[in-house]
C-alpha cells in the first residue's frame, strides 16, 4: 500500500478544486486545512492547474496531499507528475496512465463504473479506483459491487452529502470525492472562507465518526 492510499483511507475526504481562479485559490485551500481537510485534487481542466500544484507542494509540504484530477491520457498525467502532483485521479480509465504512475511511484486512482472497469485497473496496476458517477448510480449501486470486490478500495464521487455520507461508507467507500457541496465556489469568490472551514469542518467530523 502506497503512503497516499494509507492517507486516503485515514482521512476519507477529497476536496475537489475545479475552475477555481488562481487568485482565490491559495486563501481557500487554507481554509480546507484549517477546517480538517487535507488531501486536494486540482482538476487539470482548471485554468494554471500545473502551477497551482506545483506551489501548493512548495507552500504547504506534508500538511497536505496534493493531486491532480481530470487526468484523461498520458499527457496530462506527465504534465501533473512533472508539477508535483502527489497522485492522479481520473474520470476514465486509461491503462497507460495507471502505469505511468506506477512506474513513477505516484498513485493512480482512475474512474470507473462497471466490474469489468473495475478488475481491468486493479490488474493495470491501480490500488485503488474512483467509482463514477456516484451521484448517479448511488450507495446501493455501491453496496452492490463491493460484495464480489470487496478487496479493491473505492473511492466514491458524485452525490456525497452530509445526510448521506454515513450510507457510502457502510456501503463500502474507502473514502468520498468532494465537489461543489465542499468547495463552493459562490464563497470562494465573495471572499466567505469562513464558511469553506466550517463545511470542511462538518464533513471531517462527519469522515471521523465512522
Amino acid at each position: 500500500m502506497s503512503q497516499m492510499l494509507e492517507r486516503l483511507q485515514q482521512e476519507k475526504v477529497v476536496a475537489i478544486f475545479r475552475y477555481i481562479e488562481d487568485q482565490y485559490a491559495d486563501r481557500a485551500a487554507e481554509a480546507l486545512i484549517s477546517g480538517g481537510i487535507t488531501l486536494m485534487e486540482i482538476t487539470m481542466n482548471t485554468e494554471g492547474a500545473a502551477g497551482m500544484i506545483n506551489r501548493w507542494r512548495d507552500k504547504y509540504g506534508d500538511q497536505a496531499g496534493i493531486g491532480a484530477g481530470t487526468v484523461l491520457d498520458l499527457d496530462m498525467a506527465k504534465e501533473a507528475v512533472a508539477a508535483g502532483s502527489q497522485f492522479l485521479i481520473s474520470p476514465n480509465l486509461d491503462e497507460s496512465v495507471v502505469e505511468y504512475g506506477y512506474s513513477n511511484g505516484v498513485p493512480v486512482w482512475p474512474g470507473v463504473m462497471t466490474p469489468t472497469e473495475i478488475v481491468r485497473a486493479w490488474k493495470a496496476g491501480a490500488e485503488a479506483v474512483k467509482i463514477f458517477p456516484m451521484g448517479t448510480l448511488g450507495w446501493k449501486y455501491l453496496s452492490e459491487i463491493r460484495a464480489p470486490l470487496d478487496k479493491i478500495p473505492m473511492l466514491a464521487t458524485g452525490g456525497v452529502d452530509l445526510d448521506n455520507i454515513a450510507d457510502y461508507f457502510k456501503a463500502g467507500a474507502c473514502a468520498v470525492g468532494m465537489g461543489s457541496k465542499l468547495v463552493n465556489l459562490d464563497w470562494v469568490r465573495s471572499g466567505r472562507f469562513d464558511l469553506l472551514t466550517e463545511r470542511a469542518r462538518q464533513f471531517a467530523d462527519a469522515a471521523k465518526a465512522l
